[in-house]
């Protein structure tokens, strides 16, 4: 299919397409001076892109399958992996690789899936309005899960609000029949249960009162192991749980997972196994064990509240010789960019006891430092870089023996080049036994 973007015309790749192989081509014009090779399919349309569309929800009509449609500010591909490694051994499951979640995306996912599977899990992601429901339309979801709302693509979505009216699409589109999975302490949580006709299932993390859910874990502990804690709800009362997934916000991905398992039938009991073999998505609060250092790579994306989470799951990480955290630039958050970098900074610089050092990295996170020192965070510890290249070349000055390392930016920002720095300071500690 040649797709076409401001950078590439996949048209000018027919020829090689068919010369590696391919049965049929879709193009939106026959390359000047090309003759097709005799058997191969040639078909035109204006819009290649829009004709995957239409291709993966013909495809998806084919299949009885049930979809499932996974959609928030963050947590989106974790939580579809989890609800993957949870159903896999009771159905056949298909889910979007890495995180195709947009209108190319969530079509090859459908496309890709046998005519066999019962299951299809879609990560559905969106950037501007009406993205999601377009999305809705071709996946056809009966199950939703809207992990959280957030202040993510205020570029094209103007607000939170505007967030949590793109999200609630993915409410709307589930049929009465359905079920719908929310965070009963969400802060729009009234407003997306209102926008849907189906089932409502809702979790919580220490939930109190109204903002209990139908699921609930209490007790969270940290440690090195990953997060312990206690279920109730949905018939686990009493139940004790250990995830190889750090942090509460990973809690909080895994409990909305366990809805989806019990909202189709499965016997959460039987499911739960299955947790002891979750593992973290690439670069999202993906541990590295370095030799004389603890890094985790989160580096995939950043939004206000993932930055949020990351430093609180930062904070309870004890026995370490300082806590280090590099912050990179979060991008697409519109008018209220330096805004929302400087309440990050407050809050940080609130919590300066549970940080031992700051490195910020880019040009928007000059807001993030001058509210956490004004908040009160020590100047000493505290480091701004101008740019990834820059930290690339001064990160291993930065830490040392002992510390704990966790990386988090926008995915623009490419932070992934000061983990691969500090992986070739600290050399992984299986290579250093070696």
């Amino acid at each position: 299919m040649a797709l076409s973007g401001p950078n590439f015309d996949g048209n000018r790749f027919a020829q090689a397409a068919a010369e590696a192989g391919a049965g049929a081509l879709l193009l939106a014009r026959r390359p000047e001076g090309w003759t097709p090779p005799e058997g191969l399919g040639l078909l035109l349309h204006p819009d290649p892109r829009r004709a995957l569309g239409d291709l993966g929800a013909w495809y998806r009509s084919t299949l009885a399958a049930t979809v499932v449609g996974v959609t928030g500010s963050s947590g989106k591909t974790t939580t579809k992996n989890i609800v993957h490694a949870l159903c896999a051994p009771h159905r056949a499951v298909v889910s979007s690789p890495s995180s195709f979640n947009n209108d190319i995306g969530v079509p090859l996912t459908l496309l890709s899936a046998p005519a066999e599977s019962e299951l299809l899990v879609v990560e559905i992601g969106t950037n501007h309005p009406g993205e999601i429901a377009a999305l809705c339309r071709i996946a056809r979801p009966s199950v939703g899960v809207i992990t959280n709302v957030g202040a993510s693509h205020l570029a094209g979505l103007g607000s939170v609000a505007g967030v949590a009216e793109e999200k609630g699409a993915l409410a709307a589109a589930l049929p009465r029949e359905g079920l719908c999975v929310l965070a009963a302490g969400g802060r729009f949580r009234g407003v997306l249960a209102a926008r849907t006709g189906a089932r409502v299932l809702t979790h919580s993390v220490e939930g109190q009162g109204a903002a209990r859910g139908d699921l609930d874990a209490s007790g969270l502990l940290f440690h090195p192991g990953g997060t312990t804690f206690r279920l109730s709800g949905l018939g686990l009362e009493g139940h004790e749980l250990t995830s190889p997934l750090l942090g509460t916000h990973n809690v909080e991905n895994l409990l909305a997972a366990l809805c989806v398992a019990h909202g189709l039938g499965l016997a959460l009991p039987a499911v739960l196994p299955a947790v002891a073999d979750l593992r973290p998505a690439r670069s999202r609060m993906e541990r590295r064990d370095l030799a004389g250092l603890t890094l985790f790579d989160d580096c995939y994306n950043a939004n206000p509240q993932s930055a949020r989470a990351a430093a609180r799951c930062l904070a309870g990480m004890h026995g370490h010789r300082r806590r280090v955290l590099v912050l990179g630039d979060m991008l697409e958050l519109g008018e209220r960019s330096a805004e929302l970098h400087h309440e990050l900074g407050l809050e940080l610089g609130r919590g300066r006891e549970e940080l031992d050092a700051l490195v910020l990295v880019g040009t928007l996170v000059k807001a993030t430092a001058a509210g956490a020192l004004e908040a009160g965070f020590r100047p000493e510890a505290l480091t701004h870089l101008a740019s990834t290249e820059e930290a690339a070349r001064e990160i291993a000055g930065l830490v040392g023996p002992g510390d704990v390392v966790l990386v988090k930016a926008s995915r623009g920002m490419a932070l992934e080049r000061v983990v691969g720095a500090l992986e070739a300071r600290f050399a992984p500690l299986a290579a250093a036994r070696a």
